[in-house]
């Protein structure tokens, strides 16, 4: 029995002359009585090989079922094409059809169709080539994560999906329950009793696994997370999704500084290994969905990034001259017409804004001395704003407990957290990065519904 061979492999050192057997999709056919040509493609490249059928050698009614979209199995020589757009054929001896494709319904037909449609058949459209290279480069960042904090010696947490606590305390939670919504319990208070739910309290699905992330920095000094969190926020934009993943390393013993060169070290190498191992796919996308692309990850690479405080910011943007959809000053949060502006039109480099109102910005940062503002830290990007957000954590017990308490904030749900303040605390840091948000950076992509296979969104769970 032969075995398959990688039409990848294939067109990156091919073995002329020699008989080989390939697997895949039938991308386009076409040709005369005598001959046809068909494109097959098998989703290791966003390159096609040509298979070069003498229509003679074959059954008619072999050749009637091959269409676009069906699946086959080619043997035949691998050979040089005298053909224009590609070097290599293959000269088919003998083909099977494994599934045939109807071609009166089949969606994917060869013409150019919207992301909005694709969306609605997002089951077939990983045969596009657009997002066939989305997510191949999904696969290689995911995997060059894996290898940056691996190299470097922390250590994948997986931190739990279900959770009894708020990290944000946003409140934009799923909830998880086993009790039956059309007879759900109510205690003597007129409060939903819980004490009968699969976990005897009230659980929800995570938007974050950092708290927990926190407890093993505490203890094996440097760790990641790399999971899906879950937002019920109802926002229906190009940049929100309620099923996302996030990387999410913690830091014993690092300051704000730390974490700041980290994140830019992280970024850099992520984009660095892209356009090293992605060259094909960035290009395509480069050319047919976003031309500045590939200027742009470079832009980013070649770019030490600037690091301001928000004060700062704060001022550029008052006295910018420019006028802003929403308004500018302290205490308020910046949004991505500001972050943009900052990035891309006063410094022309990505930005690190640090030190933010205390007021705007989650209960577990550490407070500066001046009372006011918190060691956070978010880093912007070109052409998408905060990419990242981090802080150095609040490691003295009474801020934080203090902290809990003005914000009125569970401390029953949160005594865990605070004990590792008790016992052996130490200063660290952290940051999230948004995996979609990577990707759309990476991809050109303009639609965070585009990056991930199955987005999750207000009103949309299919597939």
């Amino acid at each position: 029995m032969m075995k398959r061979s990688k039409i990848k492999e294939l067109l990156k050192s091919p073995p002329f002359g020699k008989e080989v057997l390939v697997k895949g999709w039938v991308r386009t056919k076409r040709g005369n009585r005598n001959i046809a040509f068909i494109a097959l493609n098998d989703g290791s490249t966003i390159n096609n090989i040509q298979i070069v059928v003498d229509t003679a050698s074959f059954d008619d009614n072999l050749l009637k079922e091959i269409s676009t979209g069906a699946c086959i199995a080619v043997e035949g020589m691998l050979a040089e094409s005298p053909g224009k757009g590609q070097n290599v054929e293959i000269q088919a001896r003998k083909i099977e059809i494994y599934g045939k494709c109807d071609a009166e319904t089949y969606p994917l037909q060869k013409k150019g169709h919207s992301m909005e449609f694709l969306r609605e058949i997002a089951h077939l459209r990983f045969r596009t080539n657009t997002f066939g290279a989305v997510f191949r480069i999904r696969h290689a960042m995911a995997f060059a994560i894996h290898k940056y904090f691996n190299d470097r010696g922390f250590y994948y947490l997986h931190t739990p999906i279900i959770t009894g606590s708020d990290c944000e305390g946003a409140g934009e939670m799923f909830h998880v329950t086993t009790l039956d919504l059309k007879n759900v319990p109510i205690d003597t208070d007129g409060e939903i009793d819980f004490s009968n739910d699969f976990f005897g309290k009230e659980t929800n699905l995570t938007v974050s696994g950092q708290l927990e992330g926190e407890l093993g920095a505490l203890s094996l000094g440097e760790i990641y997370t790399f999971g899906p969190t879950f937002r019920a926020e109802n926002s229906n934009t190009p940049r929100h999704l309620a099923e996302f993943w996030m990387i999410e390393p913690e830091m014993a013993f690092y300051d704000l500084n730390d974490n700041m060169d980290l994140a830019e070290d992280f970024l850099k190498y992520l984009i660095a290994y892209a356009l090293e191992n992605c060259t094909e796919d960035l290009q395509f996308l480069n050319d047919m969905i976003d031309r500045d692309l590939l200027g742009r990850l470079r832009f980013v690479l070649d770019n030490e990034f600037v690091r301001i405080n928000y004060t700062e910011a704060v001022n550029i943007l008052t006295t910018s001259g420019r006028k802003w959809e929403f308004p500018v000053g302290f205490g308020r949060d910046l949004q991505a017409e500001h972050e943009r502006y900052l990035v891309e039109t006063h410094f022309k480099r990505p930005v690190i804004i640090t030190d933010y109102p205390k007021e705007i910005k989650a209960f577990y940062m550490k407070q500066n001395d001046d009372g006011r503002t918190v060691r956070a830290m978010d880093v912007l990007f070109p052409g998408i704003g905060e990419i990242i957000g981090g802080s150095q954590r609040e490691e003295d017990y009474d801020k934080l407990k203090n902290r809990i308490t003005e914000l009125k904030l569970p401390e029953k749900d949160l005594w865990w957290y605070l004990d590792t303040r008790k016992f052996g605390t130490a200063p660290h840091s952290g940051f999230g990065l948004g995996f979609e948000r990577m990707i759309l950076f990476m991809t050109g992509m303009s639609n965070i519904r585009d990056v991930i296979p199955f987005p999750r969104t207000p009103k949309n769970a299919e597939f």
